[in-house]
């Protein structure tokens, strides 16, 4: 069976990261790849089901995850936990299914350094002009929130030196394309071939 691949997607509010991550699931196959559903201390809300938004645990098994070392990565959001199950995630990289991470710089670290084998993307706007004004589009922001939100944009964005790919999401459709195109890339790697084509590559190779 051949591994599935883990992608780290990371990008500061407003670059289009998880537009992008949607667009991409809906033109491939569950069985190819999906995203990961986090482990969470929250309420659920209206409309939310239990292991396809979040997992929805108590803060007392969420303490023992952690202690227990079940977790890629965890952080504590205002006053809510949030994490990503290792178990989870190595049971369904076993199967050959891709999935997908949205997460922050510093989850990725935390990844990275338990998960090597991972790759990761890094999502720029093709501006700050642009990426404040997605942020204004959305209409939910006061000002000052924005300001905040730009400020820590460039907090991120300076990190993306990090990662393996990066991508200027400044016309969607092409960099939906360039998601594809790393995806398909990976999965032509010479490690993973060799796995998924074996019979054929010792026939061609028999004497």
């Amino acid at each position: 069976m051949v591994q599935g691949t883990l992608y780290i997607v990371s990008a500061p509010s407003g670059a289009g990261k998880s537009s992008l991550i949607q667009a991409l699931l809906k033109t491939q196959p569950l069985y190819d790849t999906q995203v990961s559903i986090s482990h969470t201390t929250r309420a659920k809300r209206p409309g939310e089901n239990n292991g396809e938004h979040y997992f929805f645990v108590s803060t007392d098994e969420f303490k023992r995850m952690i202690e227990n070392n079940d977790f890629l990565e965890y952080a504590e959001v205002f006053g809510n936990y949030y994490g990503t199950s290792r178990v989870t995630i190595e049971q369904i990289l076993s199967t050959g299914v891709d999935i997908f991470l949205d997460i922050d710089w510093q989850g990725a670290q935390q990844i990275r350094t338990k998960m090597p084998m991972a790759r990761s993307i890094f999502i720029l706007p093709p501006s700050k002009e642009e990426l404040e004004r997605r942020l204004r589009g959305r209409g939910q922001d006061s000002e000052d929130v924005i300001a905040r939100r730009m400020a820590q944009a460039v907090a991120e964005m300076n990190h993306y030196a990090e990662y393996d790919y990066l991508i200027v999401n400044d016309d969607f459709n092409l960099a939906l394309m360039d998601l594809k195109t790393i995806i398909r890339a990976e999965r032509l790697h010479l490690s993973r071939q060799k796995v998924r084509h074996g019979a054929l590559i010792t026939k061609l190779l028999a004497d």
